[in-house]
């Protein structure tokens, strides 16, 4: 595997590199397509506007869980990103952090064409890295955590490369990567997931919010502990497209502050209990 920087097809959890969720526009906003059959469990299918669901069990749970991904791969297909250079992938899902698809795919962009490789940019002034990644925001404090990291591998492991993290298991390549300055559970797992096409799912803010206003997990869950909950209920197989899928609804339906309950699929298939816990129509 190739450690220069230009190598690798780069995908972060904000979605840079990500291929583009179906663009036929929603079947419920056009009305141009039957609606879907209901596919909520018995407590949701039951319960008409204004009235909360029962408390569900986790079989339950999961049950609801299978028919949400079904439901928004209907809607935007079931999509699976390229894999990607594990330092490719890391470099860029840092990126990402704290700013939008496009500034963080041009920080990247620029990053890479201003130096030839890792191990330039790892030799380069700081002031410099920040220069180029600066469209991404952050710079100030993305340049040094990049420059330490990229130093890091290459002292420890004599290369600049991560493609010793296919002979680690999850648990020693999250660890690892956890180990790296600025490095949390999102980031870590979209390498897992991106580059070493592990049956992670990551949790950044956009699964988060759409996780909560399911109900998948609780109101007061932490991104970090959603990680835990939500790959116990979610099957490996069914990961990587529903990571995808819910980053696409969060940005374009379930949005924040406010959700567009009235053009959701999954309010439609009434899947959701958003609209009956908050009367949205």
């Amino acid at each position: 595997m190739s450690s220069g920087a230009g190598s690798g097809n780069v995908v972060n959890h904000g979605g840079a590199g990500v291929p583009p969720a179906n663009p036929k526009p929603s079947s419920v906003a056009a009305g141009t397509a039957a609606p879907p059959r209901n596919l909520g469990i018995p407590a949701h299918r039951s319960s008409p506007r204004g009235v909360l669901p029962r408390r569900e069990s986790t079989i339950a749970l999961r049950r609801r869980i299978i028919a949400i991904a079904d439901t928004l791969e209907r809607e935007y297909g079931r999509r699976h990103s390229h894999r990607g250079n594990p330092l490719d992938v890391l470099i860029g899902t840092i990126l990402s952090q704290n700013t939008s698809d496009v500034n963080s795919s041009l920080a990247f962009s620029r990053l890479t064409q201003r130096f030839r490789s890792w191990d330039d940019a790892a030799d380069a002034d700081v002031r410099n890295i920040a220069a180029a990644i600066r469209p991404g925001g952050l710079a100030r404090i993305k340049a040094p955590r990049i420059k330490r990291i990229l130093r890091r591998i290459r002292e420890e492991r004599g290369r600049m490369s991560l493609a010793f993290l296919s002979r680690m298991s999850d648990e020693e390549a999250v660890d690892y990567l956890l180990s790296l300055d600025g490095v949390g559970l999102k980031t870590a797992n979209c390498v897992l997931l991106f580059a070493l096409e592990r049956p992670a799912f990551p949790v950044d803010t956009h699964v988060l919010r759409v996780a909560k206003r399911l109900e998948l997990i609780g109101p007061k869950v932490t991104a970090d502990r959603a990680h835990a909950e939500l790959a116990a209920l979610i099957p490996p197989e069914r990961r990587h497209a529903l990571h995808l899928n819910m980053v696409t609804h969060g940005r374009r339906v379930c949005r924040a502050p406010r959700p567009e309950c009235g053009r959701c699929v999954l309010s439609f298939a009434r899947l959701c209990p958003y609209p009956a816990r908050h009367g949205v129509a």
